[in-house]
This record gives C-alpha cells, structure tokens and sequence, in this order.
C-alpha cells in the first residue's frame, strides 16, 4: 500500500436510536443507525405476517389448475 494515500482506520462506536452501541474499527469516527440487531422486529421475535393467504393458494387462485 503506499502510504499517505488509505484514509486512517481506528476504533468507532455505532450507536442506534434505542441505545444499543457497538464497538467496530472504520475510517468514519462516530456512526448512527435507526435500527439493529437488537431493536429490529426479525431478531427479536415481534414480527408480524403480513401475508395471511398462502402464496400458493393466491397462485392457484389467480391462475388455476390448468
């Protein structure tokens, strides 16, 4: 690598909105997310499904058994 050219790699904080932080190495100091691991509904078991007919039920709906 030459040098003077790479943009310096050190120790950063990613902080969410609901106060999660994570301690990782990147070139950006201080790094903001709306949701992670820790607050999003697929990780923590609160999701909700949305499609409530079968998609092969709607598939033989819409076109049949032919």
């Amino acid at each position: 690598m030459k040098d003077g050219i790479h943009p310096d790699y050190k120790k950063t904080v990613i902080k969410c909105v609901c106060g999660n932080e994570i301690e990782t190495g990147s070139v950006v100091d201080d790094i903001t997310v709306e949701i992670c691991s820790n607050c999003h509904p697929f990780y923590t078991g609160q999701q909700k499904i949305l499609d409530s007919e079968g998609r092969v039920e709607r598939f033989k709906k819409r076109y049949g058994n032919k």
